[in-house]
């Protein structure tokens, strides 16, 4: 059997029993929480906030450009537009996009702790792309050597055929999934859904109740019904005397307060959500708690950057790293699209870059993603003319300055 027979189930899976990818996790089960639901990485994407959480950072984090960088002596950064690394990284699978890619990894870090990438390598051996394999059907362990092994369907994989990217964990080998670290806040979000769910669906959120003392048979209480119903609905009728026969009465029906709170649960589990993801609320679509819609939003989103973005990125960036480590190069994010900001910021950054000589022309129209200056001719950097060595006169004799 090929590798691909192996890993992905290459044989046409029947229709009356799915085996792959959404209904994986049916097959293992999931965990039944104190609230009465069960919870599993698959069905806590029916909760909107989760969906939310996890379609922004995966999205987020698949969109970002990713290139190979080496240090070079004098230099420092060099982004590589040429070799095995920068080949990789900017087409990592035959069909994938580089971002649905990035997409479905970081998918499943954020619901299952752990994403496992089968490391495809060409006649010579050399790393040619990735494929993303189900978490679901991932086991891993350590060999009595050190070295980590995986049992993927009952097969034997060894450590250098797998690219294993961990979330947070406490044993050194596997990630812990937040969904099931998190699942009876989850349970209870999705209890109180599914309960909102049943009372509008059982019908208890009638109007009212239209009742007589009489004993009515059932075409009897149609046509009182048809009655009342042409007389109260339509515009016209909006706030019109009504003359009820027979003794019968109406009784306005309300939502009971202990019915209500749930609306109140679902409103706090956004709250518990957007913290096992830690995103901002504002994020998730809930703003009834944001304080202001200017610098506090934005401030917020650089956070959103630095403290929920950052963790990610770096855990990805070194595991690539490890694998493209023989040419000497590292695999990098490129935040600055996230960071920039608007233009009037964007301006004062780089003005203040340019004039301390941080910056040449070409860097800002780099930034910008500009064409650069003809000839090379925005390569020059400038310093501050007053600057000098402190404790120096400065130069009053009209010589060039050094640049």
């Amino acid at each position: 059997m090929t590798i691909f027979g192996r890993l992905f189930n290459a044989t046409i899976e029947s229709p009356e029993v799915p085996i792959s990818s959404a209904n994986i996790v049916e097959l293992f089960g999931g965990e039944k929480v104190d609230a009465g639901v069960t919870v599993d990485e698959v069905k806590s994407l029916g909760l909107s906030a989760v969906w939310c959480a996890v379609t922004l950072l995966a999205g987020t984090i698949g969109s970002l450009p990713l290139h190979a960088y080496r240090e070079s002596e004098g230099a420092g950064r060099v982004k590589l537009t040429s070799g095995r690394a920068a080949a990789l990284l900017s087409n990592p699978h035959p069909d994938m996009t580089p971002m649905e890619l990035w997409e479905v990894v970081v998918g499943h870090l954020l619901l299952w702790g752990n994403a496992y990438l089968w490391k495809g390598e060409d006649q010579l051996g050399r790393l040619r792309e990735f494929w993303p394999i189900h978490p679901g059907r991932v086991r891993a362990g350590r060999a009595s050597d050190g070295t980590k092994v995986y049992s993927i369907d009952g097969e034997a994989f060894a450590d250098r055929e797998i690219l294993h990217i961990p979330g947070f964990g406490y044993d050194g080998v596997c990630g812990v999934s937040p969904v099931r670290a998190a699942r009876q806040g989850l349970g209870l979000a999705m209890a109180a859904e599914k309960f909102g769910a049943k009372l509008f669906g059982s019908g208890s959120l009638a109007t009212g109740i239209l009742q007589t003392e009489q004993r009515l048979d059932a075409g009897q209480a149609d046509q009182i019904q048809a009655r009342w119903q042409a007389k109260r609905a339509g515009l016209e009728n909006a706030h019109s005397t009504i003359v009820l026969d027979s003794g019968a009465k109406w009784t306005q029906l309300t939502i009971p307060p202990e019915d209500a709170q749930f609306l109140q649960s679902r409103a706090f589990q956004i709250s518990e959500i957007a913290r096992m993801f830690r995103v901002p609320p504002h994020m998730l679509m809930d703003t009834d708690k944001s304080t202001s819609w200017g610098t506090g939003i934005e401030q917020q989103s650089i956070g959103f950057v630095t403290y929920t973005l950052r963790p990610w990125l770096v855990r990805i960036e070194q595991r690539l790293s490890r694998v493209i480590r023989p040419e000497a190069a590292y695999a990098h994010f490129s935040v600055e699209g996230l960071l920039r900001g608007d233009s009037k910021q964007r301006a004062d950054f780089y003005r203040e870059m340019w004039s301390l000589g941080a910056f040449n022309t070409d860097d800002i129209l780099a930034l910008e993603e500009r064409p650069p200056v003809p000839d090379g001719k925005g390569q020059v950097r400038y310093r501050p003319l007053n600057f000098g060595l402190l404790g120096t006169a400065d130069d009053t004799t009209g010589a060039p300055a050094d640049a």
